[in-house]
């Protein structure tokens, strides 16, 4: 199935039968990250009843015990540090975005740190970013499928770079870094707010994704982009973005 899509005066062509997964698989022993406790799965017991036809049940029938910000890729809103109560479910209400990857090494601080700096966006993304921004750190492999980040101290992105995406208009950000912030801040969260424009003039319907994977076989570039959730009424959920590889039509 392919779909010619439009975005300012620009027209594209999208097939919708070639889509590229960048979500990282929910499992057991999989990516962790902030001390959460791991994905599990077990099956419900009651009476006779087993949820697991491995074990003589008629049904698979699972609880889920998941932490969506430690446990694999995941969309979160401005709900994840604001007072207020708002869900992903109700801030996130679009699915498909243009979307700009593009692939940045980390730059190694006098401290430490490695940290991605706005003049790495602005020479990376140019003038005029498109709505949706994917940030592939490097070297980039498999490794991020089920690495555990906790007390690593891994990337993050400058506080001031953030607000310029921001500011260029870009509602979502996608990493494949555990935050946009320092594994420890303070509670400082500057990235985020930076993004979020909080808690002055909010963007609530701007969302950021991270832990995300980009194989390497996926060139930078631009990208249809959908962003696939869970209806969960909390701050974040497991999430599903794809891509989709667009052929101008000028």
């Amino acid at each position: 199935m392919k779909i010619i899509l439009t975005h300012a005066k620009d027209t594209w062509q999208a097939d919708l039968e070639q889509p590229i997964d960048i979500s990282i698989p929910l499992q057991e022993n999989g990516v962790n990250c902030f001390y959460a406790p791991p994905l599990a799965y077990e099956p419900l017991k009651a009476g006779n009843f087993i949820g697991d036809t491995r074990q003589g049940g008629v049904v698979n029938f699972m609880n889920v015990r998941i932490n969506p910000h430690g446990n694999g890729t995941h969309t979160e809103c401005v709900g994840h540090i604001a007072l207020e109560r708002l869900s992903i479910n109700e801030c996130l209400k679009k699915f498909h975005f243009l979307a700009q990857l593009v692939s940045i090494y980390p730059q190694k601080t006098v401290t430490g740190d490695r940290i991605i700096f706005k003049i790495q966006l602005q020479e990376a993304l140019g003038a005029t970013p498109p709505e949706a921004v994917i940030i592939r750190t490097m070297p980039n492999d498999d490794h991020k499928l089920h690495t555990n980040y906790s007390g690593s101290n891994p990337p993050y992105l400058d506080p001031k770079g953030v607000a310029w995406l921001a500011q260029q208009g870009v509602q979502h950000l996608l990493v494949d870094i555990p935050s946009v912030d320092r594994e420890e801040d303070g509670g400082q969260l500057l990235a985020h707010k930076a993004f979020w424009n909080y808690p002055h003039a909010t963007r609530k319907n701007s969302t950021i994704t991270e832990l995300i994977y980009v194989p390497n076989f996926v060139k930078d570039g631009l990208y249809l982009l959908q962003i696939q959730i869970a209806g969960f009424e909390i701050d974040a959920s497991p999430s599903k973005p794809m891509l989709y590889a667009i052929q101008s039509l000028a």
